[in-house]
């Protein structure tokens, strides 16, 4: 064998006696066959074997086999981000002449897609009230072929009643979604209560260190697995094992995390009721939420993310506040190691239910930093705006 071939081939080593706790990484776009009949016969492997790197390696099996597991489903479809996970759902399961309902306070860019991209092509959309519980039945008519549920709600964190809209659904034949990224499958799973997916942003808690983007969609029915691997095979979309790799490593510690930053959160949101400057605490736990009833009976726990409703302030102050924090960082995403902030623009995105509240909207994510070195940034802050309040009264 000459050296240009040596430089190729690979020699076998002897792995007897070796074993690892870590889940190896396997890249690959070209899969080998032992033979040209095994070649030929490859599109009988079907969607659990390996044909193309594309379509999987042992590395994203692993991951999907553990989200699965979680969920308690059947199978899991991975996809690059948290919005290509939903997009998914509503590109392989509504046709023309198809309707989806999604909750007022659904992540804006699920209504954006709905606006400008599947309106145009046939493909009509409403939305609800996401308090509407059993009453969702009233919306679904023959042309409904999908109800999408995101609980609690993006950033105004109303809790729905997932059990009653996924009876009322299912009982005139429509698929339901849900987009489960705060809960994950530790606080609430979807599909023991009969949704066809649950949806999470693997971004958040799973990869847990905002190092990466990745997406999952798990299931109960393997006949809705199939549609959309096929619809992924076609578009080409496939993703990382080094993003999967993360996943797998961030999934192992997202236990310990969640139930931390939950109880912080829990905690904040407490104290956060006595400022002078906030109007409300947009927090699941706290009684004084929309659904807490609801999420006292479904979850009982919390993950890191709540609100804060503040009363109307000088826009240069908030900045300025802002700003001046130390430990918060400013920035979108959550359920990092980091803790965040971030103003949110809602009455925008509200078409059933009016946002009338006038001041600003601040998402705070929990994460691991000391308790009190966090509650004496935020409290740094909100003294910034009481001060100003104060000057101005």
């Amino acid at each position: 064998m000459h050296d240009l071939t040596r430089c190729v081939h690979h020699p076998a080593v002897d792995v007897q006696g070796f074993a690892s706790l870590a889940v190896a990484t396997h890249r690959a776009s070209t899969i080998v066959y032992p033979d040209g009949a095994a070649f030929a016969a490859r599109r009988h492997r079907g969607f659990d074997g390996y044909t193309y790197g594309l379509h999987g390696t042992p590395t994203t099996r692993t991951l999907e086999a553990q989200l699965t597991a979680l969920h308690g489903g059947v199978r899991t479809v991975l996809v690059p981000s948290g919005q290509a996970a939903m997009m998914l759902v509503f590109l392989t399961f509504l046709m023309p002449g198809d309707k989806v309902l999604i909750p007022d306070t659904v992540y804006p860019p699920v209504r954006s897609v709905c606006e400008a991209y599947l309106r145009p092509r046939g493909i009509d959309y409403a939305a609800y009230d996401p308090l509407i519980g059993a009453d969702i039945a009233d919306l679904i008519d023959e042309r409904t072929r999908l109800v999408w549920i995101e609980s609690p709600g993006s950033g105004s964190m109303e809790v729905q009643d997932v059990p009653a809209i996924i009876k009322a659904a299912k009982a005139r034949n429509a698929l339901v979604g849900c987009d489960n990224t705060w809960a994950t499958p530790l606080l609430f799973k979807p599909l023991a209560h009969g949704a066809d997916f649950a949806c999470e942003a693997l971004t958040k808690y799973v990869g847990g260190h905002s190092d990466l983007l990745l997406g999952s969609i798990s299931v109960a029915d393997i006949a809705l697995r199939q549609r959309m691997k096929e619809v992924l095979r076609d578009l080409g979309i496939g993703v990382s094992p080094d993003e999967c790799a993360l996943a797998l490593r961030g999934i192992e510690t997202m236990g310990v995390r969640l139930a931390h930053m939950g109880r912080v959160s829990e905690d904040f949101a407490s104290r956060l009721t006595g400022s002078r400057v906030i109007e409300a605490v947009l927090h699941p736990a706290l009684p004084s939420c929309p659904g807490h009833t609801l999420w006292k009976r479904d979850m009982g726990r919390s993950s890191g993310v709540f609100s804060i409703l503040l009363k109307p302030c000088d826009p240069s102050v908030l900045e300025a506040a802002l700003t001046s924090l130390k430990v918060f960082a400013i920035g979108a995403s959550w359920g990092g190691t980091r803790s965040l902030i971030a103003p949110m623009a809602i009455a925008q995105d509200r078409t059933v239910t009016p946002w009338t509240h006038p001041g600003p909207v601040l998402r705070i994510s929990i994460g691991l930093e000391d308790v009190e070195d966090l509650w004496t940034d935020l409290n740094a802050l909100l003294t910034r705006l009481e001060r100003a309040d104060a000057r101005d009264a």
